[in-house]
């Protein structure tokens, strides 16, 4: 896997963009209306942003797929983090909707350990390139380097396809949030070797 810098950014946020086009969290999180598209794309120029802050940002070898990781407990109060806030508030959420994404955030976060942890914000490959090993080839990389770090995995998906494909990673599901959509929070821990 690549780390990427900012000349990749235009990419991840394509590829997030494409991949979490119809995804049940993402479109409760974004306004949907005329611009939901570029507002999705507002909501993965944010995360990108963050998690280059606060984490690490992945592509694929092949660049077809990209990760994005933060480390909640590196992530600190910033001039600069809170104007993305702000931009996030006004380009994605929609101001209407900020207490609403923000109740949901702080649901999230409550269930995470005090430890440090390894948060996998996003994992996309492209639509057109999905089902080719892409994705697991990534998460391999990822839980690899999770381990190194030694720092269990946490994550969340609201996509029910994807539950089998995480427990075949050795994720388990340790709880279920109901925002009016099901959202599976899945962690994996470092005592789970990767073959």
């Amino acid at each position: 896997m690549i780390k990427a810098d900012r000349n990749l950014k235009a990419l991840v946020i394509n590829i997030l963009t494409n991949s979490f086009e119809n995804n049940l969290s993402v479109n409760y999180i974004v306004k949907q209306d005329e611009k939901r598209q570029e507002r999705i794309k507002a909501l993965m120029d944010y995360s990108f942003e963050i998690c280059f802050m606060h984490g690490a940002v992945y592509l694929s070898d092949d660049k077809k797929a990209c990760a994005l990781v933060l480390y909640p407990d590196k992530k600190t109060f910033s001039i600069k983090a809170t104007l993305l806030d702000i931009e996030l508030v006004i380009k994605a959420i929609g101001i209407s909707r900020a207490g609403k994404a923000m109740s949901r955030e702080s649901s999230i976060k409550s269930n995470y350990p005090k430890e440090p942890i390894y948060y996998l914000w996003f994992l996309g490959v492209m639509n057109n390139d999905q089902g080719q090993g892409i994705g697991s080839k990534l998460l391999t990389d990822i839980i690899k380097d999770s381990q190194a770090q030694q720092r269990p995995i946490y994550l969340e998906t609201s996509t029910t396809k994807n539950i089998p494909w995480y427990q075949k990673f050795g994720f388990s599901i340790y709880n279920e949030l109901d925002f009016g959509y099901k959202l599976f929070m899945l962690r994996r821990g470092d005592e789970i070797p990767i073959v």
